[in-house]
């Protein structure tokens, strides 16, 4: 199996590399439209600042790529920010393949929300025998509000998507890469898919 991890210079990338290689498979990173077409899966990272990382997949293309890809793709965090509609971290437009708008969390609560939350309504393959409520480790001051694509929910002074599904589109607003054991299974059970 052929795991691209895409590389446009916004990602946790080590730790998704390792995760890879703890199930058993090998990555490789990639930034060449050819090599990420050519995967059975692809993996969308994304660590930093929505405007900016919009800004470096525009200068590469893969901003164009990206929505057209028929294997499954996995974004995280950031990652699956970036697939929604729109940002409001830096007036971004975003893939779209999401149908929903990233908005910031407002003053009432502690951003970025860091730290271990749980996740439950599972509602994918994605968590093929993984428990409601299991706990998966966040870091983020924004979010995507409850859509009709949501497969998994968290709440932290309201009720978001922690997880988006959109035919072979997935994304997760937690780090499945540092979430222990659960996180790991998930990416399994993405690679699977």
């Amino acid at each position: 199996m052929k795991i691209v991890i895409i590389n446009y210079g916004a990602g946790n990338i080590q730790s998704i590399m390792f995760a890879i290689e703890r199930l058993g498979y090998k990555a490789v990173l990639s930034n060449n439209p050819d090599e990420i077409k050519a995967a059975d899966k692809v993996i969308f990272p994304g660590v930093g600042e929505a405007s900016y990382a919009m800004k470096m997949l525009q200068e590469s293309g893969l901003d164009v790529l990206i929505p057209t890809l028929k294997q499954p793709v996995f974004g995280i965090c950031l990652g699956m920010q970036l697939m929604c509609n729109h940002s409001e971290e830096g007036d971004t437009k975003g893939l779209g393949i999401f149908d929903v708008d990233v908005v910031k969390f407002t003053s009432k609560v502690k951003v970025p929300q860091m730290g271990w939350n749980n996740i439950y309504n599972l509602k994918s393959d994605l968590f093929k025998g993984i428990a409601e409520n299991e706990y998966m480790y966040l870091v983020h001051s924004f979010y995507a509000p409850i859509c009709a694509e949501t497969i998994a929910t968290t709440n932290y002074e309201l009720e978001y998507s922690s997880a988006l599904e959109n035919y072979n589109f997935y994304g997760t607003q937690f780090h499945p890469e540092k979430s222990g054991d659960i996180g790991e299974q998930i990416l399994g059970n993405f690679l699977k898919l």
